[in-house]
């Protein structure tokens, strides 16, 4: 089978950590975002990966090249000149997604869940019609655009109602497919929206069935969601008892869902939890506190210092008895110095900070 990621361009929503990295190269719970995705297609039989880029595809194609050879699949770049939004890259990767015939997956490079390739397909292949999107039910439905069923069944989708003002049903989009390759025969070579466009289109022809995804889901665009989506994923490990958790047994392990790379050095005295993820070679002092964040590889946090709700960047060092807190994002290699507060800030790389931060804002 054969697979398209949407991967697209700037990654503006989670700067600034895409100021150095592609975003699917941007480390979730210690790998890189699209790796996740990676995973989980070659476990479902997937052979041919296409990532749909058009922002740094060189960067991507060196890192990537080791997981072809790891994963047994081959993964193509079509890359785009300018953007073509969500189905435009479908038809631009046409003669890939062509080959044999056979139905093909879409999904988007920041969305994590417990990816239901296998099942999804047979899905797919048992009402016959040309696609089926994932999709996942939220407690505030107003939000989104909402998937509604035609009366008597109960996944062939009617219509999409956008941002909801009346309850109409709980169900959203997830931002993963898998059509039929007549589906390509509905998109023009142009900038054009799968969701606006294409899907409508074959609503209007009873062609598009809707499946429900079991379990967690989150579009971890940006850092808010990037941290809610951690925790998430990491109560998702916890509850199929997996062993990359650090059990709570470890002195420093308050709450669980910690995940920590065994390069890591961790002090003494320190609480560590819940929802923590700490990448290869991160520092850690005596007495620190860490809570809901994630410390990305290299990093280093001083004595004392308490971190919540917070990404520390690559080679990032954090000081003595400093506070971070309310969706910090530290770039790579920011310096926070000794006792400083850092509340909301949004630090661009290779900065120090030697005042407090009070409020949220973007330090350049």
């Amino acid at each position: 089978m054969k697979a398209l990621i949407l991967v697209g361009g700037f990654g503006t929503r989670l700067r600034p950590l895409t100021l150095t990295l592609p975003k699917p190269l941007v480390e979730f719970c210690n790998k890189p975002m699209i790796l996740h995705q990676i995973e989980a297609l070659a476990d479902a039989g997937v052979t041919d990966i296409v990532l749909a880029v058009n922002y740094r595809p060189e960067m991507m194609e060196s890192r990537l090249a080791v997981y072809e050879k790891k994963y047994n699949v081959k993964i193509t770049f079509s890359v785009e000149t300018e953007p073509l939004d969500t189905a435009g890259p479908l038809k631009l990767a046409e003669k890939v997604l062509r080959k044999d015939d056979e139905p093909f997956f879409v999904l988007n490079s920041d969305v994590i869940c417990d990816f239901p390739f296998k099942n999804l397909a047979e899905f797919h292949r048992r009402h016959g019609k040309e696609g089926t999107i994932v999709v996942t039910k939220v407690e505030e439905p107003s939000k989104y655009g909402v998937v509604v069923h035609k009366p008597g069944h109960e996944t062939l989708i009617e219509r999409f109602v956008e941002k909801p003002v009346e309850f109409v049903g709980n169900r959203i989009n997830a931002g993963i497919y898998i059509l039929n390759t007549s589906a390509l025969d509905r998109i023009e070579l142009r900038p054009t929206s799968i969701e606006k466009e294409v899907f409508p289109a074959m609503v209007r022809e009873s062609e598009l069935h809707s499946f429900d995804l079991e379990g967690f889901w989150m579009d971890v665009g940006q850092p808010k969601d990037f941290l809610t989506g951690t925790c998430l994923y990491l109560s998702s490990l916890a509850k199929q008892g997996s062993k990359l958790l650090t059990p709570n047994s470890e002195p420093y392990v308050h709450g669980g869902n910690v995940l920590i790379d065994p390069t890591a050095k961790i002090g003494k005295d320190c609480r560590i939890g819940p929802n923590v993820s700490i990448g290869p070679g991160v520092v850690i002092g005596d007495g620190v506190r860490l809570q809901r964040c994630v410390l990305l590889s290299g990093s280093k946090v001083k004595d004392h210092a308490w971190i919540k709700s917070t990404i520390v960047g690559w080679d990032s060092t954090v000081g003595k008895w400093a506070r971070l807190e309310n969706v910090t994002v530290l770039g790579d290699d920011v310096t926070i110095g000794d006792e400083i507060y850092v509340n909301g800030g949004s630090v661009l790389p290779h900065k120090t900070i030697k005042a407090n931060v009070d409020v949220p804002a973007i330090i350049m």
